[in-house]
């Protein structure tokens, strides 16, 4: 993972831990359900960044027997299991908040620290948010907001930025609910607020999860990609016809790529095994994430009679393949 995406998980770790202990604080001293929904919020999203950086140092660790394309999907799992702890804890407790306090509803006291410390979570959330959203503007490119997450194989990249895009947005509905609640004293916005919380954590869980699942089960590479690997095995005059590029990450700079090539008649087997090495040289120059290559030399009738050797790879063979 890239160190922008670091830079933006520390940045909204710590701002997201001031946040929760300022929130707390008011919601012990006002009873403030929304306020205490909130502070949920932060610690769970604090908790969340813990594990992503959690997930980055896993995946770094270098390629074993056991896991011999390396630990990669980490991030991965580590990021679905983000979206899943905010949906259970942080909108399951927000909403259970909220129905209590709408059955059992009383008056808040000291509004006033209320405003103040969601002034100031709003100052530490719109740092975090601003640091994450110049990263994601930086990896996303030409792409728009929702292709760039649908296309985007590092969720750290946009993970953090939509966490912190629904703790703004719940900040402003506890506003909300706590001025009304003030101008009208009517007492039930506050478990009304909590609740829209609950409801806001879990939409957000939802989709995070929906998008990390692909990239947990074993995601293509983007089509450019392909279009480019493609392009450099064409290039190459031993190459008759490129008949499949199959491609999927491993982690979010690490692509596995297998090939079929049918090579031209008349190849004799050192001459297919040269370029081969030589296709695994170009495509990595040209693709810098592609890290592994497998190459199917598929024969066709001609070459039979020709007594070019049909040459695919079995376990322990990889011909082509990075070392």
């Amino acid at each position: 993972m890239a160190s922008g995406s670091k830079t933006v998980i520390i940045a909204a770790l710590t701002g997201n831990l001031l946040i929760a202990i300022t929130k707390f604080i008011a919601a012990a001293f006002t009873g403030s359900a929304a306020m205490m929904a909130e502070g949920i919020h932060s610690t769970v999203d604090t908790g969340n960044q813990g594990l992503l950086l959690y997930g980055m140092k896993r995946a770094k660790r270098p390629a074993d027997a056991k896991f011999p394309f390396g630990y990669g999907k980490e991030i991965y799992f580590w990021s679905f299991m983000v979206a899943v702890l905010i949906f259970a804890v942080g909108s399951g407790i927000s909403i259970y908040e909220g129905v209590n306090r709408l059955l059992h509803p009383h008056p808040i006291e000291s509004p006033m620290i209320n405003y103040i410390v969601l002034g100031l979570a709003m100052i530490f959330e719109g740092v975090a948010w601003f640091i994450a959203a110049k990263e994601f503007n930086r990896v996303k490119g030409k792409w728009g907001v929702f292709e760039a997450v649908r296309r985007g194989k590092d969720p750290g990249a946009f993970l953090v930025l939509f966490e912190d895009s629904a703790a703004m947005l719940g900040l402003v509905v506890a506003f909300v609910a706590l001025l009304a609640g003030q101008l009208t004293g009517i007492e039930i916005f506050d478990g009304i607020a909590s609740i829209c919380i609950g409801i806001i954590l879990a939409i957000t869980a939802v989709w995070l999860a929906i998008e990390t699942k692909g990239l947990l089960i074993g995601e293509a590479a983007n089509q450019h990609v392909v279009r480019d690997i493609r392009e450099v095995v064409s290039t190459h005059d031993a190459v008759a016809k490129v008949n499949e590029v199959l491609t999927m990450h491993v982690g979010p700079n690490f692509i596995l790529a297998n090939i079929s090539v049918r090579f031209a008649p008349g190849l004799s087997g050192e001459q297919i095994q040269a370029d081969i090495e030589r296709m695994d040289r170009d495509i990595k120059a040209r693709c810098e994430n592609v890290k592994r290559i497998f190459i199917e030399a598929e024969r066709s009738a001609d070459q039979t009679t020709a007594g070019a050797p049909n040459h695919k790879p079995h376990d322990g063979e990889t011909p082509g393949a990075a070392s």
